[in-house]
């Protein structure tokens, strides 16, 4: 049996995730495959190999990414040129486009077929992008149904997968059961509070949600507050940022149970992200926040076409969930949007309904739907015959 080489490159936790499972139904059907490149724990669990930290790359923003421009640029040049000399059979982009897309070029270019897992949101912004994303990837798979029309200028070839995140939280009945494990009563209200998994995030919006969460304590003094940390470093931070300003806050603090954490509560506060559709598939209430750098925030937002940042209302095609940006990111507006979510009975009742239809439509076993792609292209490119 031909025993494969596949590169592959995730940029941050929700990457991880992707890998993980697409090596996972790879090895079902080739189990002598090689995986390696830059992973975070869920791939290397999986028997990959990652030869720099997938940490080096989880940066977000323009004016955030400057800061760390040389050492990002060394680390793609190293991938390139080992891979140019010793080529892989295939190289697996996963989001992470600005890292990825350069990277997936350059290979392409000397004859190594390259996927790029996960759209770049060409729908949102920088439309133009789908030219480079043509010369650059020989296959795009795509985890939400309107992303393909976007690339029929350039007839790329895009498929469709759904998203594993559906597949995953529609098989975890432990979910169902998240109060229990958290040793949390039925009827204590619950609130998450995620202010996501980058440093930049965290710089930005754990405090304000700390602090929304602490107005809210006022009015309700019996309401428990979860608060998960994505690792160990975000762990120490958060730890600190508790004991200096919010000793007084009845919040717990937990380590790699993010998903967990908002299966159990009542309501989510949340930065915008991954984490808003897990979220979505959890059917639970949430306010989405997002704030960054100044000039970031300036760029970006004269970039945007969309309406909406958060993907359950990009998916949903209208704003079915608050979205406070910027300058109005402030425990006030925080903790009384939360207030509305928690008290509208009918609106929680629409969001189930509407939070169901989501699911149904990216439930589709992507994992398996994302290999069969990839050997696809294995095959079409003589790598593989149809009979291996």
């Amino acid at each position: 049996m031909t025993k494969l080489r596949i590169a592959m490159v995730a940029g941050e936790a929700s990457g991880d995730i992707l890998g993980a499972g697409l090596i996972q139904s790879i090895k079902k059907r080739y189990p002598d495959t090689e995986f390696f490149g830059i992973g975070g724990e869920l791939m290397c669990a999986e028997g990959f190999n990652s030869v720099v930290a997938m940490d080096k790359l989880s940066v977000m923003g323009l004016v955030e990414v400057l800061g760390r421009l040389p050492e990002l640029l060394s680390i793609r040049k190293k991938l390139r040129d080992d891979w140019i000399e010793n080529p892989p059979d295939v190289f697996v982009g996963i989001d992470a486009p600005d890292f990825n897309l350069k990277l997936e070029h350059q290979l392409k270019a000397v004859g190594v077929a390259t996927v790029h897992y996960v759209s770049p949101s060409v729908w949102a912004w920088k439309k133009k992008r789908i030219y480079k994303i043509k010369e650059s990837t020989d296959l795009v798979l795509a985890l939400f149904p309107f992303e393909a029309q976007h690339y029929k200028p350039t007839k790329q070839n895009v498929v469709f997968v759904g998203h594993p995140l559906a597949d995953l939280i529609a098989k975890d009945s432990r979910l169902l059961e998240a109060r229990e494990q958290l040793s949390i009563a039925d009827t204590t209200k619950v609130i998450a509070l995620l202010p996501g998994s980058r440093g930049s995030e965290l710089k930005y919006l754990a405090a304000p949600f700390l602090q929304a969460a602490l107005l809210l304590q006022q009015k309700y003094p019996d309401i428990l507050f979860l608060l998960p940390a994505a690792n160990i470093k975000r762990q120490e931070s958060l730890q600190k940022l508790l004991d200096e300003k919010f000793v007084g806050l009845n919040v717990r603090l937990l380590l790699n149970q993010s998903r967990e954490a908002m299966a159990a509560a009542d309501a989510i506060l949340i930065a915008s992200g991954t984490a808003t559709l897990e979220a979505t598939l959890l059917k639970k209430p949430m306010v989405v926040a997002y704030k960054m750098a100044a000039l970031t925030y300036a760029i970006y937002s004269r970039m945007i076409k969309t309406p909406y940042i958060s993907l359950p209302n990009i998916l949903a095609g209208e704003k079915l969930v608050p979205e406070v940006l910027q300058n109005d990111v402030t425990p006030a507006r925080l903790a009384a949007e939360l207030e509305k979510t928690l008290q509208d009975k009918t609106y929680q009742a629409l969001l189930e309904q509407r939070f169901t239809e989501i699911n149904q439509q990216l439930q589709l076993d992507a994992d398996e739907r994302a290999a069969d792609a990839v050997i696809s292209l294995l095959q079409q490119r003589g790598i593989l015959t149809c009979n291996q």
